[in-house]
């Protein structure tokens, strides 16, 4: 790899932090200015934001402080109840280490200060370390996101590509984190990849580091960073049965392994997932015996590695029907309280609102008949014309003419 040249004015923390106070962004898990962070909820929503963009999460942070104000709440929680709060936000061993972490930090009395003893509880990597320490306790770390990738990348022109590069772009963080501020700088670099140096059509002109900025220098800002081409993942299918019973209208689903994709997560039962799997054999994979109706369509969602298509099959079973061992049924009511992933929930809506299809339209019967009123008299019948009286002279005779006998009557 060929380093790129030096740049003439190196990035200057104090001239971000200069924009961040006047341009800062208002989010939910945000300390006012002067205001001490909480470290609670800086953990949480950075383990929440992890692969999942502003938008999603705010509604998600909310409902999940109602739920959990601290992280004693948090950490005494069934774990049911975390994973129905996590639903929808996917990448679902977060929240099983939430869990798990929330725990570790009650056990220890609360959440330690550096880099290194925040990388010790589960589910905290480097880069979630590196926020908390920086945010929550103002040491100075860097917190490497994609946006602060973003942003490094092109204010040194880095050509190697992702994910060969992260070792280099931390390394050049680092070195731009102040000793003064270090937390507010964090969340300033965050900010600036957020509102400005955004993917594409970056606004370079309203940028406080426009003039250090390398890639910006060469024209090649919306090129930087350097990623590889990615392979699109192997297409799986299989089958979702939803059984519904009758009396209650309750809805049979099982809890997935905790171990694996969608661990310890709610779903109607399934078959296998496949590249080969053939939906005409679906049936051997029923949860139990009922008259399975295959539902037209399918249902799709994307995985991070994998695309999955799953036809679904639809029976309703008699009422009092026991579920099978493992499984259990839930009233229709209470599914929003199941911890269902985004997949699982289209699943039981492409079930559940299936429409009957309508009934064919009955023939009109033919309009009684009026007796009050007299029928129009028939029209009478044409005649028909009179024949022609043909000649019986033959035609061979002599043509008539005036004058001769038989010509004219004689006076």
């Amino acid at each position: 790899m060929v380093a790129p040249a030096a740049s003439p004015l190196r990035p200057d923390a104090a001239d971000l932090l200069v924009w961040y106070d006047r341009h800062r962004r208002a989010l939910p898990w945000r300390a006012l200015p002067g205001v001490a962070p909480d470290p609670y909820r800086v953990w949480l929503s950075e383990i929440m934001l992890q692969q999942t963009t502003v938008a999603a999460v705010k509604p998600y942070f909310a409902r999940f402080l109602e739920r959990f104000p601290t992280v004693a709440a948090l950490a005494t929680a069934p774990e049911e109840a975390v994973m129905s709060a996590w639903a929808g936000l996917g990448y679902y061993s977060r929240a099983r280490n939430l869990h798990a972490c929330a725990k570790a930090v009650v056990a220890a009395g609360g959440f330690p200060d550096t880099v290194e003893g925040l990388r010790k509880l589960p589910g905290i990597g480097a880069y979630t370390a590196g926020a908390i320490a920086a945010i929550a306790f103002d040491r100075p770390a860097a917190a490497v996101d994609g946006n602060v990738e973003r942003v490094v990348s092109r204010l040194f022109a880095i050509e190697t590509p992702l994910p060969a590069a992260r070792a280099e772009i931390r390394t050049l963080a680092e070195s731009l984190v102040p000793a003064r501020r270090p937390g507010d700088f964090a969340q300033a670099v965050m900010d600036l990849g957020a509102t400005i140096c955004t993917p594409k059509r970056p606004a370079c002109a309203l940028c406080p580091w426009m003039v250090p900025c390398r890639a910006r220098a060469e024209g090649l800002q919306e090129s930087f960073p350097r990623k590889l081409r990615k392979v699109p993942g192997v297409l799986r299918r299989g089958s979702a049965f939803v059984a519904v019973r009758a009396g209650d209208e309750a809805v049979l689903l099982r809890t997935r392994p905790p171990e694996g994709l969608l661990g310890s997560m709610a779903e109607p039962p399934t078959s296998a997932w496949a590249p080969d799997y053939d939906p005409a054999r679906a049936l051997l994979d029923a949860p139990l015996d009922a008259r399975w109706k295959r539902l037209p369509g399918t249902v799709r969602h994307v995985f991070t590695h994998f695309p999955l298509e799953l036809t679904v099959f639809l029976a309703r079973v008699a009422a009092g029907t026991a579920p099978p061992e493992g499984m259990r049924f839930t009233p229709r009511a209470a599914l929003a309280e199941e911890p269902l992933p985004g997949a699982m929930k289209k699943v039981l809506a492409h079930a559940l609102e299936q429409k009957p299809s309508a009934p064919p339209a009955p023939q009109a019967a033919p309009p009684a008949p009026d007796l009050a009123t007299p029928p129009e008299p028939e029209p009478a019948p044409r005649r028909a014309p009179i024949p022609k009286v043909l000649s019986r002279r033959p035609a061979s005779a002599a043509p008539l003419r005036k004058g001769s006998p038989g010509g004219t009557r004689r006076r």
